[in-house]
């Protein structure tokens, strides 16, 4: 780890992770490549009981907004997933990623929103697509649509589906600090917001009514988020 970089975890925040290609190749340019990297991701999740609240898989590099793990730590779940890939996908004996990675601690609600924009219109930024939903490799469809990929992704549809199926998962906190309790309960219930009902059109009040008056400042905070959904609806009809 260089001098002056300092890793917060362990924190039960969610992290914004970033990691690149070995001298930022594109070594994830093919679609056959992003898919190994999904399968690989979806595989370390499970292995490791995290939450994946939003990812993108560019052709040199990747971002991730994850929880930290139920086994293990991030650290190493970090690891076995770069491991992994590298191991399917390398065709030399150069190193596939760069060795070090960026891990951004994902304080608030309204960093849960930036950093989820920043994800699904970094393939339209870079001018790969005209949409987000147009580039397959990220988790935009999934919050647009509820649509299942490769990865499970934490969010009010995944929820939803689990409810029906009988299977709700209840948060239990590790420790008795109430501070503590509640700031984990919060945490790992960023990724469930209904961005599908507030973008046919739900108002404020039904919104909040069925989640707190808490979650008010959030709603107006996915406001932009959702704009863009909705747009990508009209353009794509």
């Amino acid at each position: 780890m260089p001098w002056g970089l300092k890793r917060f975890q362990q924190t039960r925040n969610l992290h914004f992770i970033t990691f690149s290609c070995y001298q930022r190749a594109p070594l994830l340019g093919t679609p056959e490549a992003r898919r190994v990297f999904e399968q690989t991701l979806e595989k370390v999740r499970q292995w490791y009981a995290l939450y994946v609240t939003g990812y993108v898989v560019m052709p040199e590099h990747v971002h991730l907004l994850i929880s930290e793990p139920e086994r293990g730590n991030l650290a190493i779940a970090i690891q076995m997933l770069k491991q992994i890939t590298a191991h399917q996908l390398k065709t030399t004996d150069d190193a596939f990623w760069l060795a070090r990675y960026y891990d951004f601690n994902v304080w608030s609600e309204s960093k849960v929103v930036e950093k989820l924009r920043y994800m699904h219109r970094n393939p339209v930024n870079r001018e790969l697509v005209k949409l987000p939903a147009d580039w397959e490799w990220s988790s935009f469809r999934h919050y647009l649509s509820g649509i299942e990929g490769v990865i499970e992704i934490e969010s009010q549809w995944t929820a939803r589906r689990r409810e029906q199926l009988g299977a709700a998962i209840q948060l239990t906190p590790r420790d008795e600090n109430p501070l503590r309790m509640r700031h984990t309960r919060r945490i790992r219930t960023l990724g469930c917001i209904p961005i599908s009902s507030v973008a046919a059109g739900a108002g404020a009040s039904s919104f909040v009514g069925s989640h707190g008056r808490g979650w008010l400042a959030l709603w107006n905070a996915l406001r932009p988020h959702v704009a863009l959904i909705s747009q990508a609806r009209e353009e794509r009809v």
